[in-house]
Order: C-alpha cells, then sequence, then structure tokens
C-alpha cells in the first residue's frame, strides 16, 4: 500500500506537541488553549491546514468542527496557505472613510495584487480586516507584525519595504 504523501509529514511535531502541552499545564481544561495550539501551529507552518486542525482537536480533546469554528472566527489564524507576510489592511467605517480603498489601490499597484491573493513570489498576501483597533490612525494596515497607521497611499512602498511607520 503506498502512502500518500501527507501521511509523510506528522499532523503535530514533537515541537508543537510540547508547546501546546506547556500552556494546557495552565489552564483546568484542554480546550481553554485553543486559540494558542492554532497559533502555535501556525506560527511553526504559515497556516493551518485541515489535518492540522483535526490533529490540534484530537489533542485538545475537541471536536474539529468546534476548533474549526474558533479559527474561522479568530480572522489572525490562516485556514490557507498565505506568503511570507501578510497584510491585514483594515475596511472598517472610519478607515474607509479616511481613504484605505485608495490604499489598497495603491497595494495592487504595487505588488500587483488584490484582496484574498498573493504574489507570484509568495511573498505577500493581501487580506481585509474589520478592525485593527487603531481608528484614531486611520487608516491602518499591519504588514507581518507591524502596525503602519495614518496611511499615505504615496507611502506604501516604504511600509511594504519594512520601513518604520511614521509618528
Amino acid at each position: 500500500m503506498a502512502l500518500r504523501m501527507t501521511e509523510l509529514i506528522p499532523a503535530l511535531s514533537d515541537s508543537e506537541i510540547a508547546a501546546i502541552d506547556a500552556e494546557i499545564a495552565h489552564v483546568p481544561y484542554r480546550s481553554a488553549v485553543a486559540i494558542d495550539a492554532l497559533k502555535i501551529v501556525q506560527a511553526h507552518r504559515g497556516w493551518v491546514s485541515d489535518e492540522s486542525l483535526r490533529a490540534i482537536a484530537r489533542h485538545l480533546e475537541m471536536s474539529a468542527e468546534e476548533l474549526d469554528g474558533v479559527a474561522t472566527f479568530y480572522n489572525l489564524i490562516f485556514r490557507q496557505p498565505v506568503g511570507d507576510r501578510v497584510i491585514l489592511l483594515c475596511n472598517s467605517v472610519t478607515c474607509w472613510i479616511k481613504g484605505c480603498d485608495k490604499v489598497q489601490a495603491a497595494i495592487t499597484e504595487n505588488l500587483g495584487i488584490g484582496l484574498g491573493e498573493t504574489t507570484a513570489d509568495n511573498a505577500f498576501t493581501l487580506l481585509p480586516v474589520t478592525c485593527l483597533g487603531a481608528c484614531d490612525r486611520a487608516p491602518v494596515m499591519m504588514v507581518g507584525d507591524d502596525l503602519h497607521q495614518d496611511l499615505d497611499p504615496a507611502e506604501i512602498e516604504k511600509a511594504l519595504s519594512g520601513e518604520p511607520n511614521r509618528d
């Protein structure tokens, strides 16, 4: 019987299990670390596949459906492959009023991708997000872990290059 490629790679690595178990040690029941477990696997793999989600659910003694509900509700868990750097562009009412559509157009012009797309070199994925909690500095976006505020479409290239945001 031939093994499928997915059977050759463990659903959870020993280091992922150890990190999840370290979180479990601090809570009264295993499923309380659902978001943490998803973040751990995503930190190692870049996203959470269906196979990984099922393995996490088994380890946490909860249903895969329940864990998927957590994963899909929490917009920082990626359930499909993403680029090396994820751009989260806020499209809340405040950001929209302050010009997030112009920021999106500048990103599209610079990278050649629209919302939900990844660059051909897998460097960036552009995703919409409802709020990043910085409405007073709209429009805003996150590139990886870096929050960029008071965005000017003319400065998008600088933000994408990793240069710090101006204050």
